[in-house]
């Protein structure tokens, strides 16, 4: 159920963004852009070639280019406890506090003995501010993949999502959600169970603040990296063309589909993935934010035609 597509709504939303005021404490759009020039979680290499028929009135020749892989910083995504409040300061108007989502927050006063405490987590997926800086970064070693992500696109509101994302309507019988061991973040057998997947809505139960606050957020990425998933959201999704390779769907644990670089309440210069023994800074005050990193593989357009590429023995997308 895709929202917010119009051209206008683009405009509001950077509109927004730009005239509300900073919090010296709270995150900001320089601090994102600066985030992203990251030679750890970029991850550039060149893995292939690109075969391309390249034509004039005197005859035609096969050019070749070379096929690069890299990651791209193509959204925010926030994890928060208080409805209305996104880290993030200058998107924090998009997701405003309404009727059907108000409340947030923890659902007992987390003494250390309550090992089965309910958690509640409101989550915005919005498009990473840093496009052009990074595409200067990313260009320095050569040609350089676009990445799906739209500046200070709203993807993903949960205060527009109350249905799904509140109730866990209708995921809360999918076999995703019913079954111990599906679409799981760590696991029981490795002692690093961080939560599940599904239902992908706000409530959890568990202890670990950090941890409850990072697998809403890759529910929040799962969901905007699929079509057709019952929530209301906008896909974050590229389409595949001649000699361009998009992000496919966001999975749990495998870095190959998605990395995450973390923003508040520290800023990272590494990627990682959920679940791992990183030093896990508790935010006070329940928010969270993370980039989500996502693969792209490209060659630069040589001739008209393009005929195929060939990946290095070893290399991956």
């Amino acid at each position: 159920m895709p929202y917010y597509r119009s051209t206008t709504f683009r405009f509001i939303a950077v509109t927004l963004a730009v005239g509300l005021p900073l919090s010296a404490n709270a995150l900001n759009t320089a601090t994102i852009t600066a985030s992203s020039l990251s030679p750890d979680c970029i991850a550039y290499r060149v893995v292939g070639i690109c075969y391309w028929l390249f034509c004039t009135p005197l005859g035609c020749s096969v050019k070749t280019s070379s096929k690069i892989h890299h990651y791209v910083p193509d959204a925010v995504v926030s994890s928060y406890s208080t409805t209305g409040e996104n880290p993030w300061t200058e998107v924090r108007a998009m997701s405003s506090a309404n009727a059907s989502a108000q409340g947030g927050g923890d659902g007992s006063a987390g003494i250390s003995h309550e090992n089965d405490l309910a958690k509640f987590k409101n989550a915005d997926v919005i498009g990473h501010p840093g496009g052009a800086t990074f595409s200067q970064f990313a260009g320095q070693s050569g040609y350089s993949c676009p990445g799906a992500g739209q500046l200070l696109m709203p993807y993903f509101l949960s205060t527009l999502d109350s249905v799904a994302w509140r109730y866990n309507i209708p995921e809360l019988v999918f076999p995703e959600s019913v079954t111990p061991g599906m679409r799981e973040i760590g696991s029981r057998a490795a002692g690093n169970l961080w939560g599940a997947v599904y239902p992908r809505g706000g409530f959890l139960h568990g202890v670990d603040d950090y941890k409850s606050a990072a697998v809403v957020a890759q529910r929040a990425g799962d969901i905007v990296t699929r079509r057709g998933q019952a929530h209301v959201y906008q896909p974050l999704l590229g389409s595949k063309r001649d000699g361009y390779w998009p992000a496919g769907p966001l999975k749990e644990s495998d870095a190959s589909t998605g990395k995450w670089q973390e923003l508040m309440p520290s800023q990272s210069p590494t990627c990682v993935v959920f679940p791992n023994n990183a030093v896990h800074v508790q935010s006070p005050r329940g928010d969270y934010a993370w980039a989500l990193w996502r693969p792209y593989s490209c060659c630069e357009r040589k001739g008209q035609i393009f005929l195929g590429s060939t990946d290095f023995a070893g290399a991956s997308e």
